[in-house]
């Protein structure tokens, strides 16, 4: 044998080798790709109410799918919603701590002596000092005294200080106040 007679049966053995896998492959899946599905009816050809059946049948696996798909993630909207929600009443929570803490301090401060001796002066004396004093205090005091001496030394003090403890007296006996108005 020669040279170029041994390459061919080397070449031609190779082929047999491959072609014969690859031919088998093709053909089985050549008959997949054009089998059509068996027709139930008599004549070979669905009825409108069968394809309708057939068509609900082979898509209802992937509607649950969907649906299921659909309310995880409107499950998970909500829990998002509630999530915010309860870190915002956390906050509120704090915030009224906070105010409540700030208002029993208020509160302790006028109880130390303080009121009794302001319930002794003259409301134009104490309207001179209480307008002097730091205004959470002056507040705070005139708030623990009775309404009459009360409105008595606001009307002796000037006014732009009556009215800001007014509104601190207002704040601090309100439970809606909130630095946030939201």
């Amino acid at each position: 044998m020669t040279k170029a007679s041994g390459q061919n049966t080397a070449i031609s053995d190779l082929l047999r080798r491959v072609a014969l896998p690859a031919a088998a492959l093709v053909m089985l899946t050549i008959p997949g790709a054009f089998a059509q599905e068996a027709r139930p009816s008599a004549g070979g050809e669905l009825t409108s109410e069968e394809e309708i059946k057939q068509f609900c049948t082979n898509i209802a696996d992937p509607a649950r799918d969907q649906r299921y798909l659909l309310q995880k993630q409107e499950l998970e909207k909500l829990r998002t919603d509630v999530d915010s929600r309860i870190v915002e009443m956390q906050k509120r929570k704090e915030e009224y701590e906070d105010w409540l803490k700030r208002r029993d301090n208020f509160l302790k401060q006028a109880e130390a002596g303080l009121t009794d001796i302001y319930k002794k002066m003259k409301p134009d004396a104490a309207a001179t000092q209480l307008q002097e004093m730091r205004i959470e205090v002056a507040a705070a005091v005139i708030m623990r005294l009775n309404p009459t001496q009360s409105s008595l030394i606001l009307n002796e003090m000037d006014p732009k200080k009556a009215a800001v403890i007014a509104n601190i007296i207002a704040s601090a006996s309100d439970p809606n106040t909130s630095k946030d108005p939201s």
